[in-house]
């Protein structure tokens, strides 16, 4: 391995940066997009429970919203459930911005190095077949295998760059998929709250979460 790093010249530092940095925010979403640490299961019926048994109070609701970003929106409603139902929708959608911003961290930068790495690896094999071929200027160009030696050479950092990309593309796809059905669920744990605070309908809060 250590030998085609070496081949592959000084454009296998940013590709192999690239690698790290993608494998490092792939990680750290992976375990922040949990579905359990997001939306918990029955944060919405907890909260419900609270406001029956009147223990809501604005340290019951700092608790929520430290305690997932479904919380922190159901939070936003609940403040300001006393103004009506527009306003507290407003209120949970200018929340959910805020969470679905949070949510979306270092998405950028990964859909970035999906789509840098290959360019850097066909860098470095252009700049290699530069080289390869100015070193035959004025020498035997006949000497296939060692022209054949080159390229080979050259297209390591192609190879190199592809094999970084195509994952971070994978999961940059992957997650912000993830993301969107996060969203949806909390949309509609969120609607429920409304729905049940502003007496529009009943509904059954112990029902399965998105």
């Amino acid at each position: 391995m250590w030998e085609l790093v070496k081949a592959g010249g000084w454009m296998m530092l940013p590709i192999i940066l690239c690698s790290i940095a993608a494998a490092g925010i792939t990680a750290e979403r992976l375990w922040s997009l949990r579905a359990s640490r997001v939306s918990p299961p029955d944060l919405l019926a907890q909260v419900w429970g609270w406001i029956k048994a009147k223990q809501l109070s604005n340290q019951k609701l700092a608790q929520l919203r430290a305690h997932s970003p479904l919380g922190d929106i159901l939070a936003a409603g609940l403040a300001n459930s006393k103004h009506g139902r527009e306003i507290m929708k407003e209120c949970i959608e200018e929340a959910a911005s805020r969470v679905i911003h949070g949510l979306e961290r270092y998405l950028n930068a990964l859909g970035t190095i999906a789509a840098m790495a290959p360019l850097l690896g066909l860098l470095g094999t252009v700049l290699g077949m530069i080289e390869i071929f100015s070193s035959f200027m004025g020498a035997d160009m006949a000497n296939a295998p060692l022209l054949a030696s080159g390229i080979a050479k050259a297209l390591i950092t192609t190879a190199a760059g592809l094999m970084v990309g195509i994952p971070a593309l994978f999961f940059h796809r992957y997650l912000q998929r993830r993301i969107d059905e996060l969203v949806v669920g909390m949309e509609q744990e969120a609607i429920k709250l409304v729905d049940v605070l502003q007496g529009d309908r009943d509904i059954d809060l112990g029902e399965g979460k998105a």
